[in-house]
């Protein structure tokens, strides 16, 4: 009899054991579900990335700020730092790769992929549902290895250093797939700012037109008011439309450019970049510090350098975009329609209402 209980007793705790195996593995695989996104990406300190091109980048926060910087020298765009940080929130595990596929799957992530460390603020003691958080520190959370999209074109193929196997990601909600946002280049995450200044921060604005010297002109703050002065004999212009200038002004507030200029035509580089600048702006905030900005016609057809040089031929040039230099660092571009309250002469404000032209 006491055998007999004893059996029982066994069969009991194996089954008991057993069911409790498939609790933990039924609980594993939807954990590996749930926990494959960043929870808390208000944590998150650094993000580092690298491609099979050679391509790295690292996106750090700055501490007890929004602000983010590119390989901790350039302010980032926070638009791309936003939609990066919804990414990693947001994307889940569609489902594990087929067996059968997962070996070809991972041989095209080996070959190629953008690697994604991921490393977050976290506690060394963490108690009470983080009531209690004790000896900070940086730590690497997560390493993915994003690679390229599935044939609906809705999920991406990734690995998760620690898994066993490759898994289709994909961000409920969004019809797309999440593989463009993971860019190992620098450059697409720098931010296009210029300047982003209020009226009451600006000290002075400086416009230089070297083809017309008798246009150039600043515009110079005086206790709560500004004044007008013309560069050629520096002196004071009565009578300036202040409407004008207080428009003027007010474009200083999120001045961005267009985009970086990447593989200009080395012809552009070796005649348009050695002309004079079509215009020289610069802005001067209240502490102190200048920004520069010289600008470039574009042409629309880099050809036309050669068949005709002729600059007042307007109409080969792009009549939407010019060529910048920014701070004598970043070649960019700048679109007409964006500038078109601030690259205006001085007869502009003086009544006048003359514009530069495009092939000056």
């Amino acid at each position: 009899m006491k055998k007999r209980n004893l059996i029982i007793i066994v069969i009991v705790a194996l089954m008991g054991i057993a069911a409790l195996v498939v609790v933990l593995m039924r609980g594993q695989h939807s954990s590996f579900k749930q926990d494959y996104h960043i929870e808390d990406v208000e944590s998150i300190t650094k993000i580092f990335m690298a491609d099979k091109s050679d391509n790295q980048v690292t996106l750090s926060r700055v501490e007890g700020d929004s602000t983010w910087l590119v390989d901790n020298k350039y302010e980032a765009s926070q638009p791309m730092i936003d939609l990066l940080l919804e990414t990693l929130h947001k994307m889940r595990v569609r489902q594990e790769v087929n067996k059968a596929a997962a070996p070809n799957i991972s041989k095209a992530l080996a070959s190629n992929h953008v690697k994604v460390e991921v490393y977050q603020k976290v506690f060394l003691i963490d108690w009470f549902n983080h009531k209690v958080q004790l000896f900070s520190h940086e730590k690497r959370t997560a390493t993915y290895f994003i690679g390229h999209e599935t044939q609906d074109l809705v999920g991406t193929t990734c690995f998760r250093e620690g898994d066993k196997i490759p898994v289709i990601v994909y961000q409920p909600g969004f019809r797309g797939f999440i593989a463009p946002r993971f860019i190992a280049n620098p450059l697409p995450w720098r931010s296009h700012k210029i300047v982003n200044l209020n009226v009451l921060d600006i000290e002075r604005v400086e416009l230089e037109i070297p083809a017309a010297p008798e246009e150039s002109f600043a515009i110079c703050r005086e206790g709560k008011g500004f004044f007008m002065e013309l560069l050629q004999n520096h002196q004071r212009t009565p009578g300036f439309d202040t409407a004008a200038v207080a428009q003027m002004l007010s474009s200083f507030t999120n001045l961005n450019f267009d985009e970086y200029a990447k593989a200009v035509p080395k012809i552009e580089l070796d005649t348009t970049f050695s002309r004079t600048p079509r215009t020289i702006l610069r802005i001067t905030d209240t502490k102190g510090e200048t920004h520069e900005l010289k600008t470039y016609l574009k042409y629309i057809n880099p050809d036309d350098i050669k068949n005709m040089p002729d600059t007042t031929m307007y109409q080969v040039f792009d009549m939407d975009r010019l060529y910048a230099v920014l701070d004598q660092k970043d070649t960019v571009l700048i679109q007409y329609f964006v500038f078109d309250n601030i690259l205006k002469p001085a007869s502009f404000f003086l009544g006048k209402r003359q514009a530069i032209s495009p092939a000056k």
